[in-house]
């Protein structure tokens, strides 16, 4: 029996893309978003291209209780996980006292604690099989402080620093734990964090998703630690620690001025 991976936020941009470089490889998976017809469209589109078995899961990832569901559907269709993408999050751009707390809340718990809870129930599942992966999609933004994207960036900082411990304390076993941080990518990641002022600059810079998604596969397979995608991105984070801090943040600062 093939194994099965889960990927969170499955039904457009990265996920949508790390789904289908999955079923190219051979994968079964599960898929996981808000929207029921995007997933069945998906579902249906790799079943019919590449032959593997697509179940769906429609939920609303936001929801602290989400993840124990999805791991119950898991359980009771006995399907044998092997991979776990964290991949569902947004941003939100805008001065932190004038966003609205609770979206920046609902941010923090989808980047965050839906990320925790998922890995925290799959990690048996995950350790029965011979070799398993967790792919954790944290950000560029990981790596320095953006004023305008405050919460944001933060959040994603706990998710590199969260994949790095959790990967050391699984090492030796047969689960390799990746953190994946793209930067600019073309997808609807733009116009939900309200960046549409933005998207014209970035597109110069703008991967395709399906590029990421080649790269974040390809990274984690070689249990890789981090995997960021395109040498500019890459390039500005290796940079980055040599600067002083607070040119970094004034940098950031005009580029993501609101």
């Amino acid at each position: 029996m093939k194994n099965f991976a889960v990927v969170t936020g499955a039904s457009k941009g990265i996920g949508k893309a790390i789904a289908h470089e999955l079923a190219k490889r051979g994968c079964n998976l599960l898929l996981t978003a808000r929207s029921e017809n995007l997933l069945n469209v998906l579902a249906s589109e790799l079943t019919y291209k590449y032959k593997n078995e697509v179940h769906i899961f429609p939920a609303d990832l936001s929801d602290s209780a989400t993840p124990q569901r999805l791991y119950s559907f898991c359980i009771g269709k006995n399907l044998p996980v092997n991979i776990l993408i964290n991949n569902a999050g947004y941003g939100l751009w805008g001065k932190f006292n004038v966003l609205n707390l609770d979206d920046q809340l609902n941010m923090l718990r989808l980047n965050n604690e839906i990320i925790v809870r998922n890995t925290y129930l799959f990690l048996d599942l995950l350790k029965k099989h011979e070799h398993s992966y967790i792919l954790n999609v944290a950000s560029t933004t990981a790596y320095q402080a953006i004023p305008a994207m405050a919460v944001y960036a933060a959040s994603k900082i706990f998710v590199l620093n969260f994949s790095r411990a959790l990967r050391h304390e699984l090492k030796g076993s047969n689960v390799s734990v990746s953190c994946l941080s793209p930067g600019t990518t073309s997808t609807e990641f733009m116009d939900r964090a309200g960046q549409q002022a933005l998207k014209k600059k970035a597109e110069k810079v703008a991967m395709k998703p399906e590029s990421v998604a080649r790269i974040a596969v390809r990274g984690m397979f070689k249990r890789k630690a981090e995997i960021i995608p395109g040498f500019i991105n890459w390039f500005s984070v290796k940079v980055i620690p040599f600067m002083p801090k607070k040119l970094v943040e004034n940098i950031a600062a005009s580029i993501y001025k609101v």
